[in-house]
C-alpha cells in the first residue's frame, strides 16, 4: 500500500466517451483504494454531464463491490458532454448554440470540496479534462477505449474483449458463408484507427481486411473474391474497419449529430462493399455490421486484470502527490504520460507494424 497524500481528503470519478467492458473494473480498483486510505469518493453520473448539471452521489464500499464483471458503468457515461461547448438552444436560423459551462463545473467542484479528478475516457474525453487541468484541478487519466487509438497507452482496456466479440462473429459468419457459397463483409468499429478489424480479422482468418489506414481498391477486393472462387474457395470473408476508406473516396457518414463534440457518425461501408461486389463480379455478397455489441457485455479476463491495474496505478499517482498525468501501457510496463498531451491525439496502425506484415504473409 502506498502512503496515502494528506491534501486529497475527496476525488470525484467520471466515464466519458462511449461505453466499454472494464469501466466497472476500474472504478472499483480507484474506489476501494481510496477507501483504504480514508480518501471520499464523489461519482459523478454520465461522464461530465453530471459534472455540468450537479450530478454526483458518495460512493459506497457496497457499490462497487461484485462490479468487477459487469459490462457498462454503474455511473453511467456521455459521449455528447463537453463542457467548453455545450449546446444551449437554437438561434432564429436553426443553428445550434454553444456556451462554454466550465465555470459551472469549477463552481460544482468546489461545492463538494473535490480535490482531485479521474477521467476514465478516451482521447475525446480527455480532451475535455484539459480545461480543468489548465484551471488547476489535479486530474488523471485512465485510457479507455475499445479502439485502442489513445496516443501514450500500447493498450487500452476495452479493446481485448471487443477484439474478441469480433473474433467471435466472424467465426460464427464463416460457417454460414461457407455453406452458402458466399461473400460476407463483416464491418467492426474503427473510425480512424484500424485495430479492431486487424486483431480481429488475423484471429479469424479473415480473407481480407481493410483498415482507415491504408486506403483499399475496390477492383482489387473482386479479384481476390474471384481468385478464390476460381481456385475451388467458394467463400470469401471480408473484415472492414467503419472508418475504411477507397481510394480517393471518403469514409461513409451515416449520419451527422451538430450536439456532439465529434459530429460525425461513420457506418454504411460494409453495405457499400457487399453492393460493388455483387455489381462488378457474379458472386453474391451479403453484410453484418456489428456496431455496439462490440462494446457490451462482461469484459474478457485480461481486461478485468488490465482495468484493474490502471485503476490503481491512477491512485497510486494521486495519493503519492503527482498530478495531471494518465496511466499508460508501454512496451508490457505500467507507466503514465502528460494528461494534456494524450488529450486529442490518436494512435494509428503504422504501416510497418510486423501484424500488418504477418496478415499478408498469410
Amino acid at each position: 500500500m502506498f502512503k496515502c497524500n494528506p491534501n486529497i481528503r475527496r476525488i470525484g470519478i467520471l466515464t466519458g466517451g462511449g461505453d466499454c467492458p472494464g469501466l466497472n473494473a476500474v472504478i472499483r480498483a480507484v474506489a476501494k483504494d481510496a477507501m483504504a486510505c480514508g480518501v471520499e469518493v464523489m461519482g459523478i453520473e454520465d461522464g461530465f454531464q453530471g459534472l455540468i448539471e450537479d450530478r454526483m452521489r458518495v460512493l459506497q464500499y457496497d457499490d462497487v463491490s461484485n462490479i468487477l464483471t459487469m459490462g457498462g458503468t454503474i455511473l453511467g457515461t456521455s459521449n455528447k458532454a463537453n463542457p467548453s461547448r455545450v449546446p444551449v438552444g437554437k438561434d432564429a436560423a436553426g443553428n445550434w448554440i454553444f456556451k462554454d459551462l466550465t465555470d459551472v463545473c469549477m463552481t460544482h467542484l468546489e461545492i463538494h470540496r473535490i480535490d482531485a479528478l479521474v477521467v476514465i475516457a478516451g482521447d475525446g474525453t480527455m480532451s475535455c479534462a484539459a480545461p480543468f487541468v489548465r484551471r488547476g484541478v489535479p486530474c488523471f487519466g485512465v485510457p479507455k477505449t475499445i479502439d485502442n487509438d489513445l496516443w501514450g497507452s500500447d493498450l487500452t482496456f476495452g479493446f481485448l474483449t471487443a477484439v474478441q466479440i469480433a473474433t467471435d462473429a466472424l467465426d460464427r459468419v464463416h460457417t454460414t458463408a461457407a455453406s452458402h457459397h458466399r461473400v460476407m463483409v463483416v464491418e467492426v468499429m474503427g473510425r480512424n484507427a484500424g485495430w479492431i478489424a486487424l486483431h480481429s480479422g488475423v484471429a479469424a482468418g479473415a480473407d481480407i481486411i481493410l483498415i482507415p489506414e491504408i486506403n483499399f481498391d475496390i477492383d482489387a477486393v473482386c479479384r481476390v473474391c474471384l481468385q478464390r472462387s476460381r481456385k475451388g474457395k467458394r467463400f470469401t470473408i471480408i473484415c472492414i474497419a467503419e472508418g475504411a476508406r477507397p481510394v480517393g473516396g471518403k469514409a461513409v457518414i451515416e449520419r451527422l449529430d451538430p450536439t456532439s463534440p465529434d459530429p460525425i457518425r461513420l457506418g454504411g461501408i460494409g453495405r457499400v462493399i457487399a453492393a460493388q461486389i455483387e455489381t462488378k463480379t457474379p458472386l453474391e455478397a451479403r453484410y453484418v455490421v456489428l456496431g455496439h455489441v462490440q462494446r457490451g457485455g462482461t469484459p474478457v479476463a485480461a481486461d478485468r486484470v488490465l482495468a484493474t491495474m490502471f485503476g490503481d496505478y491512477a491512485m497510486e499517482l494521486l495519493l503519492t502527490g503527482k498530478k495531471n498525468r494518465m496511466v499508460a501501457y508501454q512496451g508490457g510496463n505500467y507507466t503514465d504520460v502528460a494528461l494534456i498531451e494524450a488529450a486529442g491525439k490518436q494512435r494509428l496502425v503504422p504501416l510497418d507494424h510486423p501484424l500488418l506484415a504477418a496478415a499478408r504473409s498469410v
